[in-house]
């Protein structure tokens, strides 16, 4: 298909990622803006001195601190690094006194019999052999117990074909209907043809790939035995509650139990046995055509934003035309978990962790030996979910382990105004979970997790992305990136934003310091966006510099001290005068709710990962979608594409294309990271 951009929106695969649509959310569930705002309005008092110098302190009953106070405590801080000056141009930047250097890029080889990368000359067989496109979610797996030494697991989100393929672009210049005698710059984008679309199929799912540190500096190892590529092709495996259902059943795979390839896999996890976890979130871009009149998906499908058509992949493969196999679509949103150790092992999705956008799967032991996942839905008026293992993790047998996805308790977020929280399970007969409202099974339940969220009355979230488990406090801390189309009307006490188009993050504490908890409490731990413009709201500390702050919270790591890493999606010269990046933010005692910038990426890019080794002494990073944009940079000031980027970053050749890439940072002379 041909596609039409203009300069004021971001190409099609890019909106995938940014979630600007309205929302598919159709309940009338009390938000959690209006949850928010009604928690809040009676703390007026904190207006007073901190609203005149435009910064307020951390909304939260666990820490008010004065600003004298926390002024009076600077070195509270857990993190001791000059930090980086925010800003936008063509490189990465990481704070003083640290290397950062770039491990892994789009094309670069990763078996010995790998092809050099040649942008002008890609295949599909090539591809299926390189490092993959978009790098988001970074995990690390040790071998023989070794914090230099082990496998690198990496998620890759989409394609960008605008910047991927040459010849494919083509400037146009028409008058600007909006603006009468201004001229608007358009980028069309040729039809797609089989061979890139098998490029494009073979760029998604995940690298894993051995690595080791040698005198100081990380390798890659292209000779490992357990390297893999997992791509929008590979067999796998359905398995849980769903797995086998007549709504999962198509023409090629009447069992119901196999498909073939994982898709739009944005962050993930490492489970405390070593399998390495993918999470398939924005599923509805890759299918086009459509449902036969009165067919049952239609609802599903709708509340999921199904068929939306940005790829052209059903043109060339009948799977993804949902006029030709209704039911393949059914097969996608799920969490895939992929046996590191064995390079042939059919990876599992694991169905009774739910199914919608799946942003990630962190994870934790509770107290009683079971596992607990935390899983965001990310877009506008989603929720935030958990599941628990119903066996217990047993550390001295990996393979009494291996299957514990296939049975718990999935649940739901409600968060209430008076600051507490439940946890509301999402299990077939309890509650409004019946055949009354068309629920036939538990399999019924997972694959339309999103409507069997919506009757239990769940809290509508402002795009819930990562969720990371502290098990050094106790706390969760969830990121929710913006949500720039809730209106005042629909603010409450967890998104007390209307127009909220920086995000926050909410920290849950559950009862009893039990990940496994039903019940908890919670506070907003940060309200983003530039705290020197007081009709922004932020709610950073008074010690966080204008270098500091940040908007749109998307990834996030608790290293093994319990120090919260952030890493963020949407900052750009419009919106915020500054590119995304790695954010160091406090979280107890005086200093929190400070945040110091560590790393900024290149001009477009968006700032994914982030992970520290168990040692603190190893930082990874991924760089995604550098060159993305431009338009709005004084610095290039029009829009980006393969032939007239941004930027060229990483290698900074003419005859190189921007390659998204994995970065990774160590101290100069070693030691451990800030």
């Amino acid at each position: 298909m041909t596609e039409l951009v203009t300069a004021r929106h971001v190409f099609p695969t890019s909106r995938l990622e940014d979630g600007e649509g309205e929302g598919l959310n159709p309940t009338a569930n009390r938000t959690m803006g209006e949850i928010v705002a009604a928690r809040f309005s009676r703390r007026d008092f904190l207006r007073g001195s901190l609203a005149a110098t435009a910064i307020a302190a951390t909304v939260s009953p666990l820490a008010l601190l004065s600003a004298d106070e926390a002024k009076a405590e600077t070195s509270a801080s857990r993190f001791d690094f000059r930090e980086v000056e925010a800003g936008i141009d063509e490189r990465h930047h990481v704070a003083e006194g640290y290397d950062a250097d770039v491990l892994l890029r789009w094309g670069d080889p990763l078996f010995p019999d790998s092809p050099a990368f040649d942008p002008t000359k890609q295949t599909p067989e090539a591809q299926a052999r390189q490092f993959g496109y978009n790098n988001d979610y970074v995990g690390f797996i040790p071998l023989d117990g070794s914090s230099e030494h082990g496998l690198l697991v990496v998620n890759h989100e989409y394609t960008n074909e605008h910047l991927m393929f040459p010849g494919i672009v083509q400037v146009v210049e028409k008058a600007d209907e909006k603006n009468p005698g201004k001229t608007l710059t358009e980028l069309k984008i040729a039809d797609a043809d089989q061979t890139r679309v098998d490029i494009e199929m073979a760029a998604h799912g995940g690298t894993i790939v051995e690595i080791r540190k040698v005198a100081g500096k990380w390798q890659v190892v292209r000779d490992g035995a357990l390297n893999r590529r997992i791509t929008s092709t590979t067999e796998m495996e359905l398995t849980g509650s769903a797995a086998g259902d007549a709504r999962l059943q198509t023409t090629a795979d009447a069992s119901g139990r196999k498909v073939f390839g994982t898709i739009n896999n944005c962050a993930g996890g490492v489970t405390p046995w070593g399998t390495y976890i993918m999470a398939e979130e924005n599923i509805h871009g890759y299918f086009t055509g459509k449902l036969p009149e009165g067919h049952r998906e239609a609802a599903n499908y709708k509340r999921l934003g199904l068929p939306e058509g940005t790829y052209a992949w059903g043109q060339f493969h009948d799977r993804f035309d949902v006029s030709k196999e209704p039911n393949e679509a059914n097969r996608f949103g799920w969490v895939v978990e992929v046996d590191v150790m064995d390079p042939n092992a059919v990876p599992k999705k694991r169905t009774a962790l739910g199914r919608f956008k799946h942003e990630g799967a962190d994870n934790i032991v509770a107290k009683d030996g079971r596992v607990v996942f935390y899983l965001g839905d990310d877009e506008r008026f989603d929720y935030v979910y958990k599941f628990v293992t119903a066996g217990r993790y047993d550390p001295a047998n990996r393979a009494a382990n291996m299957n514990l996805l296939d049975e718990g308790t999935l649940h739901v977020a409600k968060f209430e105004e008076d600051g507490t929280m439940e946890w509301l399970p999402l299990v077939f007969g309890e509650g409004k979970l019946t055949a009354e409202n068309g629920f036939a099974s538990q399999a019924d339940v997972l694959i339309e997790t999103r409507r069997a969220a919506d009757l239990l009355g769940a809290t509508p979230m402002d795009r819930p992305e990562d969720i990371g488990p502290n098990a050094e406090n106790g706390r969760v801390y969830v990121m929710l990136t913006n949500n720039s189309k809730r209106k005042d009307d629909k603010v409450d006490a967890a998104n007390p934003r209307a127009n909220n188009a920086f995000g926050h993050i909410i920290e849950i504490a559950e009862d009893g310091d039990d990940f496994a908890a039903t019940k908890g409490r919670w506070e907003i731990l940060l309200k983003c966006g530039d705290p020197s413009v007081a009709a922004v709201g932020a709610t950073f500390s008074t010690e966080t510099t204008k270098n500091g702050w940040f908007g749109m919270p998307d990834n996030c790591a608790v290293d093994t001290a319990g120090r919260l890493w952030v890493s963020t999606d949407g900052n750009s010269p419009k919106a915020t005068g500054r590119t995304d990046g790695l954010f160091a933010v406090d979280t107890e005692g005086a200093a929190r709710g400070t945040s110091k910038l560590f790393f900024r990426v290149p001009v477009g890019a968006e700032m994914c990962g982030p992970l520290l080794l168990p040692d603190m002494q190893t930082a990874f990073v991924a760089v995604q979608h550098p060159g993305d944009g431009g338009e709005d940079w004084e610095g290039f000031g029009r829009l980006s594409y393969y032939e007239d980027l941004s930027t060229r970053w990483p290698d900074f050749q003419p005859d190189m294309p921007v390659r998204p890439s994995v970065v990774v940072i160590t101290k100069q002379g070693g030691g451990q990271i800030a």
